[in-house]
């Protein structure tokens, strides 16, 4: 089943403030030619103001730091809310699938901080989650758990959503 990702518009996006980004993985490719060895560079990255934004990006160069800028720059144009608690954690449980990669996300109680892998943990602390417990399953690829992680807190609702949803008032 597909779930529609819903992004921030471009006008949201100049009010959103300052962004930063992570560098989550460069990968180096070849492509032997006749002269030798011609190499490419991707990179992968995630933006967001570490309180409720978040995005990827993904970029190819020649150069490492061109890939980089490119990232950077794609990771802008797909960004998206995430409710957050005032706790700093996420309102339920939730699993996201990518491919061959699943996530699950489990909120935490404060002071237990990120328990998460590396890929995990930049989307996490971009998002401003900062008290989270998660499992991955099958694949650890990097592109495919970075973009499970995504498809699980798109899933994530509040409680004020869900009665707004249901036509219910708490």
């Amino acid at each position: 089943m597909k779930r529609k990702i819903e992004y921030l518009d471009s006008l949201s996006v100049e009010e959103l403030g300052e962004l930063t980004e992570t560098l989550v993985k460069v990968n180096r490719s070849a492509a032997v030619v006749k002269g030798g060895r011609r190499f490419s560079f991707s990179a992968l990255s995630v933006v967001g103001d570490r309180k409720s934004v978040v995005g990827y990006g993904f970029g190819k160069a020649r150069q490492v730091p061109n890939a980089i800028e490119k990232a950077a720059k794609d990771g802008r144009k797909h960004l998206q809310v995430v409710p957050v608690t005032p706790e700093g954690s996420i309102p339920h449980e939730v699993t996201g699938r990518f491919c061959g990669s699943m996530i699950r996300m489990i909120p935490a109680s404060p002071g237990t901080g990120i328990i998460a892998c590396s890929t995990v943990r930049a989307v996490c602390e971009m998002a401003g989650v900062t008290n989270i417990l998660t499992k991955s399953y099958g694949s650890t690829n990097p592109v495919n758990l970075l973009k499970a992680t995504l498809d699980a807190l798109a899933q994530l609702r509040t409680r004020e959503q869900v009665a707004e949803l249901r036509g219910v008032s708490l």
